[in-house]
């Protein structure tokens, strides 16, 4: 009877502490994942070349968005009267073999740069995270089929199998996406397929299995979602090659059309007054090498704030 008694005061004393633990964690699923962004949050803060690549985005955002309220000059007019003029005053970065401003053709080729990196990832980074979560989750001749003609496509350089697509396709900016895209979707296939075959054994796709989902609703709902940590950080440090990819097309001419001030195209432009007028080749040049180092350092810093391990 007293040991009834001791058992019944502890769990009266006990309860108290188990509703305020419970009051403490989160009450919906929107607060869950609020909690969830501020840890994220404050774990991308504590890397400081994090904050350096996501500063060096989000200038790129704000330069493609305001380019033309930060011009100074139309970057396509042309001013003989100033052409091969170093940087000054009044032109910032100098002037092109055409008396062009190179300041203002870098602000709106940035837009160039922004928007062939959004398209190639809209267009490839969806198709390759399906492809591999179907191939990782089916398995069998499925599998084999979409990561064979993965290895085909991996095994050639991106900028030669981009370049041989847009010669057989013609150049433009438009071609030049669909060319960079179909080079870069196998690499998000495989990130997609290896987190795949780690999902796919977990409990919770059994009792859907169980309760009678359908293999799509188990693709999509469950093993989707779990992937897509992974690939935000496979995208964000693919944008880089992707820049380098575009400005190789547009270098070689096969990317935008004259007279866009595309940074590639640049480079092509300046490389015969590269000793004399160093600033026509070297300040686009410039711009790559941050933007590209900007999602470097970012993707890392991602890669370690989305790493539960870490």
């Amino acid at each position: 009877m007293n040991t009834f008694k001791k058992i019944s005061s502890y769990g009266e004393h006990a309860s108290p502490t188990n509703e305020c633990e419970q009051e403490k964690g989160p009450r919906s699923r929107v607060q869950a994942q609020l909690a969830y962004f501020v840890l994220f949050l404050r774990s991308l803060w504590r890397n400081p070349l994090a904050v350096v690549g996501l500063g060096i985005v989000v200038m790129l955002l704000v330069t493609a968005l305001l380019g033309p309220v930060f011009s100074p000059h139309d970057p396509v007019a042309q001013n003989l009267a100033v052409r091969l003029q170093g940087p000054s005053a009044t032109y910032w970065f100098g002037t092109d073999e055409l008396g062009r401003d190179i300041f203002s053709r870098i602000l709106y080729g940035s837009r160039i740069t922004l928007s062939i990196v959004f398209l190639v990832v809209v267009v490839s980074a969806p198709v390759g995270l399906i492809l591999g979560c179907v191939s990782g989750f089916l398995g069998g001749w499925l599998d084999q089929i979409i990561m064979r003609l993965t290895d085909i496509f991996l095994a050639f350089p991106r900028l030669i199998l981009a370049l041989a697509l847009v010669a057989a396709l013609g150049p433009g900016i438009e071609n030049a996406v669909i060319a960079i895209a179909l080079t870069s979707w196998p690499v998000y296939a495989r990130v997609a397929r290896a987190e795949t075959l780690v999902i796919r054994s977990a409990n919770y796709i059994r009792v859907a299995q169980l309760q009678g989902a359908s293999l799509w609703r188990i693709i999509y709902k469950y093993v989707v979602p779990m992937c897509i940590n992974s690939m935000v950080v496979r995208v964000t440090l693919d944008m880089a090659g992707i820049i380098l990819t575009a400005a190789g097309l547009g270098f070689l001419g096969l990317g935008a059309k004259p007279p866009s001030p595309e940074w590639g195209a640049m480079i092509a432009s300046g490389r015969q007054y590269l000793f004399d007028q160093w600033w026509i080749a070297t300040m686009p040049g410039l711009a790559i090498l941050v933007v590209s180092l900007g999602f470097n350092l970012l993707g890392d810093g991602l890669r370690d704030a989305l790493d539960p391990r870490v």
